[in-house]
């Protein structure tokens, strides 16, 4: 009889990675551009001027420029103002809720108002 291997729930995190990630231009570098595209994670990650200007100075050894997709980069905006509206209650930014279910209320409570408020 064969044995039918059955995964253990609880036990350590679950193997997942985003589809894609979105990112201000601190993050934009090499080492990062790098992994995210050894793991197969696609990336909006705008370039620095200092480096788009180093990488045109160099010319044809320069290598092509970073891929950057405007329209997906003006969605991360909306999402960071979204959840900067929601850090302006206080017990959302501090975090004073311990338990995660107890914080996810918090949250949905003040999504609720500004929702209302809106």
């Amino acid at each position: 009889m064969d044995k039918i291997r059955v995964p253990r729930l609880g036990m350590g995190r679950p193997r997942r990675r985003p589809d894609s990630v979105c990112a201000d231009k601190a993050y934009s570098n090499r080492v990062i551009r790098s992994y995210l595209r050894r793991r197969g994670i696609r990336h909006v990650i705008p370039e620095k001027s200092d480096t788009k200007s180093a990488r045109l100075r160099r010319g044809s050894r320069g290598g092509r420029p970073a891929h950057f997709d405007k329209i997906r980069y003006k969605a991360r905006n909306t999402v960071e103002r979204a959840i900067n509206k929601i850090k302006q209650f206080r017990a959302v930014a501090t975090r004073y809720d311990k338990r995660g279910y107890v914080f996810l209320g918090t949250v949905t409570a003040a999504a609720l108002l500004i929702w209302l408020r809106s």
